[in-house]
């Protein structure tokens, strides 16, 4: 898999010096050939050196149910994504490039969620997280900047992963991950801290968790839309395999449980950093008028529960939290590429205050972003709502009501944010610059389809990807969970999708016979629309517009991005420093030899003040 996946990168490459159509075949057909290879690899669970000795180390590559869960997943959103891209990347300078460095984005997280040894798993952290910042900034203008934010704070989080990564192999001499899990467990609580700071500190930067994720923001909304499926959609998930690997696998959960005690105790303060990374991004996202900048600040807010289900610990909440994983993963992808199809469109619009009454150009990719936005907050008969009810239930079963509430408060922001973005760009009156607009290509359509057909599937029939999230928490040593099709039976209650789906079909059935027995509609000019009793203006037929302003005034004071301006405020004082060293070269040899005076004079004084010491 990893050679299809590099290998083609470099194919692809060369093969749109030739033509376009054969660079775009190659691309389709190898980001294809590699859900093939990790579907079938299923129940293939093993391990192999593939380089037996690399400076006295044996680097590894492994295949177990957590990395098959993670690759396959990262296999599935890069494809539909790449189909996506024939149409969004055509006649585009950057075409090569960007299937190129995709293809390669993809290889490096099939090599993270793949590699058995620490050193293999840090080499292609870092070819990820430069392709990764090449396809940010590819767009040049404000993508340089947001690319540049990114890849800072990439490497501030591999410098810490670098220094765990060393104090690993000098405190247990084995960098082989069920080695260093076997170690781990008689290690001081000292060292198990260091580790889990050092790695964490990666791993919370790359899932954009509070208060790493000033990168995020910036990069979702520059990024090409096909990408920035992949970024927000499978690239943070990296994260989030990297807390799992981090916390039940090298820890422990029984070790990882006794770090602190009380509030102090690392739980704690992870299920409280992932409660702020639910509730005060989703808040943000409410107040964005930018589509992609919208969905981008919700990537962080959802990234939030899947945060607070893995650090819970419990067997209910870590499968709500890699569920959701998974869940997050489709519809994030989905509304990215549906907001995508709409910027290629109406030439690049998305300003969600020029949009609106779309649906009626764009039906199937309005069906799908709708499908995709109630997966997002959680609405029966989707895949969000059975993660999301397994972290509800698990918090409140065992007694943290204010965590359960910053949940519900999150689901309460996700409603307003998706109200917002499908309102706006596909309900209200279509105005008149868009009447023209098309539908979205057919090689557009397919992947958003796929997608939404699989979030309806999963969520009708959750036991589908329950099965394989349950073996995974039992081979981390959690219960095991009584999985049915349908969903969970237990003695609190069972839950049975199929039961909710008939009862909401018949609900649904019963409204509409009431509306067909109802008054009949008529169509009226577009100037014939009020809002709040007063007739909305010429030319500006959305009565959305600013809908959430007095919200935006009461709360915006209170959602100011503080982290952001701590760590710009901590750039400009680096940047003073700099300035203040680069005087000390002057250019003169006096001024340096005056130094080099200056300095021996230090270390004599400091040498007769030891003496006298």
């Amino acid at each position: 898999m990893l050679i299809v996946a590099f290998g083609s990168a470099a194919l692809v490459y060369l093969a749109g010096k030739v033509h376009a159509r054969l660079r775009d075949a190659l691309a389709v057909l190898s980001s294809l050939v590699l859900v093939g290879l990790t579907a079938l690899s299923y129940g293939a669970w093993g391990e192999f050196a593939y380089v037996p000795d690399f400076l006295g180390l044996e680097l590894v590559l492994r295949l177990n149910l957590l990395a098959w869960f993670f690759a396959i997943t990262v296999a599935a959103v890069v494809s539909l994504s790449t189909i996506f891209s024939l149409s969004y990347m055509r006649r585009k300078e950057s075409a090569n490039f960007h299937y190129s460095a995709t293809l390669a984005v993809e290889g490096a997280m099939l090599g993270i969620v793949f590699a058995g040894d620490l050193l293999s798993f840090f080499i292609f952290w870092e070819i990820m997280s430069w392709s990764a910042y090449l396809l940010i900034s590819c767009n040049r203008g404000r993508a340089l900047d947001a690319g540049l934010k990114y890849i800072i704070m990439s490497l501030v989080g591999s410098c810490g992963m670098l220094i765990g990564l060393l104090a690993v192999y000098t405190g247990l001499g084995v960098l082989r991950i069920p080695l260093v899990a076997e170690q781990m467990q008689a290690a001081s609580p000292g060292f198990v801290l260091l580790v889990l700071l050092t790695f964490g500190l990666g791993f919370g930067i790359k899932s954009a968790m509070v208060p790493f994720h000033i990168w995020l923001p910036d990069a979702h909304s520059e990024a090409a839309s096909p990408f920035s499926a992949v970024l927000s959609g499978v690239l943070i998930k990296m994260g989030i395999y990297g807390f799992v690997l981090l916390m039940y696998v090298l820890v422990g959960l029984k070790l990882l449980l006794g770090v602190g005690a009380g509030w102090l105790s690392l739980r704690q303060v992870l299920c409280w950093l992932g409660a702020i990374t639910v509730v005060i991004p989703t808040f943000i996202a409410v107040l964005q008028s930018d589509a992609k900048r919208l969905l981008a600040w919700s990537s962080i807010g959802q990234i939030g529960y899947i945060i607070l289900g893995l650090s819970f610990g419990t067997p209910l909440a870590f499968a709500g939290g890699v569920f959701h994983a998974l869940n997050h993963a489709m519809c994030k992808a989905l509304l990215f590429l549906a907001v995508g199809a709409v910027e290629h469109n109406t030439g690049g619009v998305r300003d969600l205050n020029d949009l609106g009454g779309l649906a009626k150009r764009m039906p199937v990719t309005f069906a799908c972003a709708l499908v995709a936005g109630l997966g997002l907050i959680g609405i029966p008969l989707t895949s969000g709502f059975v993660p999301k009810w397994l972290i509800y239930r698990s918090l409140i079963e065992d007694g943290y009501p204010f965590l359960a509430l910053a949940a519900l408060i999150g689901t309460w922001g996700a409603i307003l944010y998706v109200y917002k973005l499908l309102h706006n760009i596909f309900l209200g009156q279509l105005p008149e610059k868009h009447r023209e607009v098309p539908r979205a290509p057919l090689s557009m359509r397919i992947p958003m389809l796929l997608f939404g057909l699989a979030i309806l599937v999963f969520g009708v029939a959750p036991g589908i990807p329950l099965r394989a999230v349950q073996g995974i928490g039992r081979s981390l040593g959690l219960a095991q969970l009584k999985v049915t099709p349908w969903g969970l039976a237990s003695e609190a209650g069972a839950l049975n999708m199929l039961n909710i789906c008939f009862a909401i079909v018949v609900a649904f059935a019963a409204v509409f016979l009431l509306m067909r027995l109802g008054a009949k509609g008529r169509a009226v000019a577009q100037e014939d629309s009020y809002a709040a009793g007063s007739a909305v203006p010429v030319g500006r037929y959305h009565h959305t517009v600013d809908f959430y302003g007095p919200l935006s005034r009461m709360i915006s004071p209170y959602l100011k991005d503080r982290v952001d301006e701590f760590y710009s405020w901590l750039a400009a004082k680096g940047r003073e420093v700099a300035d203040l060293t680069r005087k000390m070269y002057t250019g003169y040899a006096g001024t340096y030899v005056l130094y080099i005076v200056s300095f021996l004079a230090l270390l004599i004084f400091l040498q007769l003040m030891w003496e006298v010491w």
